[in-house]
């Protein structure tokens, strides 16, 4: 997984990109020139790396989220070889925010209020995604934030688990995604036509 960030006006010019969840503790940095590698100590694990002086390298017209090109992630890549770091970055191109299809939707065994869904994204691909919104039900089109997704709040979806249950996205209401809807309480429910994989844009 590779989430990426920029934000000159806050961060300067740094290209913040993560590749996993990064603990608060047991947290190691290492930089050298303008390549910074963060690691989780425990598993000795890198989550991320920041670049600075980014704009050298990269035209970043973004504020916040950014979507890599493979090009972009290609150079990115050099920099870590040239700093002598040994990860490399994979680009991900595909949208983060979907019209999901609920296919299943079931009472979560350990709780009063959530449910564990089965939920198509695209192409068959289906996410198991635990929703605790009261009006999640089978056969919904929703909008599904994938892992890697950047919510407008900042923060980073990232596979988990809720009570013991793995899931692998969110679906999402309307003051989650910061929309005008009717729909304020529980998920944002989308019309039927709504295509099944399609990307979501607000």
């Amino acid at each position: 997984m590779l989430v990426a960030s920029y934000n000159r006006k806050s961060l300067d010019d740094i290209l913040v990109v993560m590749l996993n969840q990064s603990a608060q503790e047991d947290q190691s940095f290492k930089r050298v020139g303008n390549v910074v590698e963060i690691k989780n100590d425990d598993q000795d694990e890198v989550v991320g790396y920041n670049f600075f002086n980014i704009s050298e390298h990269l035209s970043l017209d973004e504020d916040g989220p950014v979507q890599l090109s493979k090009e972009q992630v290609s150079k990115l890549n050099d920099l870590i070889k040239e700093s002598g770091f040994k990860t490399t970055l994979v680009a991900d191109p595909s949208p983060k925010f979907v019209v999901g299809y609920v296919k299943e939707c079931k009472p979560h065994e350990d709780s009063d209020h959530l449910n564990i869904t089965q939920t198509e994204v695209d192409n068959g691909e289906v996410l198991q995604i635990v929703c605790g919104a009261s009006n999640i039900a089978q056969g919904q089109k929703v909008v599904v934030a994938k892992p890697g997704a950047v919510m407008p709040d900042g923060m980073v979806i990232w596979p988990g688990e809720l009570r013991g249950v793995k899931s692998n996205g969110m679906i999402c209401s309307a003051r989650e995604l910061n929309i005008e809807s009717d729909q304020q309480k529980g998920i944002l429910v989308l019309e039927e036509t709504a295509h099944t994989g399609e990307a979501f844009t607000f």
